[in-house]
């Protein structure tokens, strides 16, 4: 029997590979989620679905655990180890990388409890390597991003090109926004999000600001030719802790791009940067004042190829085909 431990969390990246398992028919051995957002109830229910897992796992299992179970999660891998289950882990974040939580030596010794850990991309897995993991590690490649929508169809763009940037845009998050206009001639940017000050901006003709959508109105409606995978304060780089971590996982923004049809501009040390060369989905660059250069010299056959990959690449993210291609390798291992 394939299990899991379900722990609710608002993440759609988490959300969605908890449809994707129950679709493929694993069994949650957690009680289920109250609506309440009560945290001791929460701690409680946490702490009683901890204790039934005991129960329900038979030899023979294997328990997916999603990596964003922190406090049950060394005891949970012995339960399952003690029944005579394997355990594969599906990592979503690593606090010793961003948050700085605990040290890299503390995770990959609580990582360590498992049979076999999905990273998200190589680099990833490299960096688990390199700190001591010694566990098989397989390899995810893309979140994939559920939604009822298909992106709309649309005849090949003139320039100047539609930039698409979605998320916060306050200039405390994201101060790049605010500092771009005096370098933009090749193309137009249409923002999606909170928190845009407009009237920061003095040549208010170069942006578009839709304010906040739902994910599956931006899948079907998106009004762009590329989305923009940028993160931190300068244009020159990906920078602070949020341009460190994108050298090492995948954003979530990169798949709702791809769910969206859209070839995507992204930084070339970011992690998914090998992604979008290998699969021809997009450019990379090291600037964003490098932007006007690069997409004048992308020809409308080009960028065809680069729609089509995306378009490709989305509807197996509709599909949930990375994560179950990653499963069954993991299987496969253990």
């Amino acid at each position: 029997m394939n299990c899991y431990f379900l722990k609710e969390t608002p993440s759609k990246a988490r959300k969605d590979v908890d449809q994707i398992i129950q679709g493929m028919g694993f069994k949650n051995i957690a009680f289920p989620r109250p609506s309440s957002k009560n945290k001791v109830i929460d701690f409680f229910i946490t702490f009683a679905s901890a204790v039934k897992a005991l129960f329900p796992i038979q030899k023979g299992d294997v328990l997916l655990l999603p990596y964003n179970i922190r406090k049950y999660y060394v005891y949970l891998c012995k339960i399952a180890h003690m029944r005579g289950a394997k355990v594969v882990t599906l990592i979503h974040d690593l606090s010793s990388f961003y948050r700085k939580h605990i040290t890299a030596k503390e995770e990959i010794k609580r990582l360590s409890y498992s049979d076999y850990l999905i990273a998200h991309n190589e680099v990833m897995k490299k960096w688990l390597e390199d700190n001591g993991c010694k566990q098989p590690i397989g390899v995810l490649g893309i979140f994939d991003y559920l939604s009822d929508k298909e992106p709309i169809e649309k005849p090949l763009p003139s320039q100047p090109y539609k930039v698409l940037y979605a998320g916060t845009l306050s200039s405390k998050k994201n101060k790049f926004l605010y500092d771009l206009e005096d370098y933009i001639h090749s193309y137009r940017f249409s923002l999606y999000g909170g928190g845009f000050d407009l009237e920061a901006i003095k040549k208010k003709e170069l942006f578009t600001y839709h304010g906040f959508v739902s994910s599956d109105t931006l899948v079907a409606s998106a009004d762009g030719d590329f989305g923009l995978v940028w993160d931190g304060n300068s244009i020159y780089s990906c920078d602070g802790p949020r341009g460190a971590y994108m050298q090492i996982n995948n954003p979530h923004k990169f798949s709702l791009y791809m769910r969206c049809g859209l070839p995507v501009i992204i930084w070339e040390k970011a992690a998914m940067a090998a992604f979008v060369r290998t699969n021809k989905v997009g450019i990379c660059i090291s600037s964003l004042d490098q932007l006007n250069d690069s997409l004048s010299k992308i020809t409308p056959e080009e960028y065809a190829e680069m729609k089509r990959n995306a378009m490709m690449i989305g509807k197996r993210l509709s599909e949930g085909y990375y994560f179950k291609r990653a499963y069954e390798e993991a299987l496969s291992r253990i």
